[in-house]
């Protein structure tokens, strides 16, 4: 069994930008080297610098027929729940196991189709007498009512809850033991130098995040891209300041871009408002974090661009849809109201509006506690790596 490095896995690709952050973050925490396995390695080879770690793929069953049949005749016939896992994720399984191994998807057990796996994985490692750790994580608490999600947890060596909610949920569901709360590493996040162009902004600016998985929760079919729409128009109409649109994941099936561009588009045919409207273009998450840092108001889809604003001391407004957006909220200003606004909850077109007219109103003192409480957060979030030490390696 390999104990100099540490594995991390289920990390779906860098193209969710998300993602890449908590792998950059954590590689520079660990005092190990790191080995990515991945869902898609050519993301991270494109986005993560070579020296972080090494980037391995997991076996993908995708367009192979013959392996996928071979695969469900393990599950169904022989009864192997875990047949898929053993074989996607056969770079970090017996015989080429590893002592410590992080699983890495925050909110991966925030989705149904997604448990099956990542419940496979944990047993599979721990079988083979690894020590995993659920990192960064964050749960939706009505989950831990199911038995079997709880004896899946309960077979982590380490639990490190990013946010409060799911924290105390881990706790009143027994898992206080191997449960610790400590912030997102993206929190430790280095930020790249960018530039906007010239004369752009001048006035301030505020960042926008979309993203089509909330628009997805909506309970008012539309009324998301409706709010987005007047709030910009709102900004343009009313004040000074300038728009950044940022997307933050860029992949084919869930790409910030398409209803960011549509947004662009509608917004232009109105009136040109080209001196005053940008759509930043895809770059890696330390580079998106520099455009995020240099706005002076951002409202945000996506977890991790929010933690990005946050982080920089940017007055931030979540257009939030889980557990991880109210409980980041609640732990940085001790209440969710006006800093998150679910998506569900969206049924007027001015809501979002209303909101950052709050967000604007409470600059001054929103600033002062992110500067206040956010170095403390940062070396919580840092911890991260002396828990692991103390706990498991």
């Amino acid at each position: 069994m390999k104990e100099d490095v540490v594995v991390c896995y289920m990390h779906a690709g860098s193209g969710n930008h998300g993602c890449e952050a908590i792998v950059n973050a954590t590689c520079n925490l660990l005092k190990h080297p790191v080995r990515l396995v991945s869902n898609r390695p050519w993301e991270d080879r494109r986005y993560t610098p070579g020296s972080l770690c090494e980037v391995v793929a997991w076996k993908s069953v995708t367009g192979n027929r013959f392996r996928h049949a071979i695969l469900l005749a393990k599950r169904l016939v022989l009864r192997d729940p875990d047949a898929y896992a053993r074989f996607q994720y056969q770079e970090i399984i017996e015989p080429n196991s590893y002592k410590t191994c992080l699983s890495i998807g925050g909110d991966n057990y925030c989705y149904e189709d997604m448990l099956a796996e990542v419940m496979s994985v944990n047993r599979l490692l721990k079988k083979q007498g690894s020590r995993t750790v659920l990192w960064g994580c964050s749960i939706e608490p009505d989950l831990l009512n199911r038995t079997d999600v709880v004896e899946d947890l309960k077979g982590y060596e380490l639990i490190l809850a990013r946010e409060s909610l799911t924290y105390e949920a881990l706790c009143t569901a027994g898992l206080h033991q191997n449960s610790i709360l400590c912030p997102d590493p993206a929190f430790t996040l280095s930020t790249a130098q960018v530039h906007y162009p010239a004369d752009f902004g001048k006035k301030g600016i505020v960042g926008i995040n979309l993203s089509p998985l909330i628009m997805k929760s909506e309970t008012v079919k539309g009324i998301t891209i409706q709010n987005y729409k007047e709030l910009i128009q709102y900004i343009l109409k009313n004040t000074e300041y300038a728009v950044a649109l940022i997307p933050h994941v860029v992949w084919e099936n869930n790409d910030d871009r398409q209803p960011m561009e549509a947004l662009y588009k509608e917004i232009m045919l109105e009136q040109d408002y080209s001196d005053r409207v940008i759509m930043i273009q895809d770059c890696n998450c330390m580079e998106l974090k520099g455009y995020i840092a240099a706005c002076r108001f951002f409202v945000g889809a996506r977890t991790h661009a929010t933690i990005a604003a946050y982080s920089t001391g940017v007055p931030t407004l979540v257009v939030g849809y889980s557990v991880k957006a109210r409980g980041i909220a609640k732990d940085l200003f001790e209440t969710e109201e006006h800093y998150v606004l679910p998506v569900q909850s969206l049924k007027r077109s001015d809501d979002l509006k209303k909101e950052f007219l709050w967000l604007m109103e409470n600059e001054t003192q929103i600033r002062e506690q992110l500067e206040s409480v956010m170095p403390d957060y940062k070396k919580r979030a840092a911890e991260a790596a002396v828990h692991l030490t103390e706990r498991v390696q």
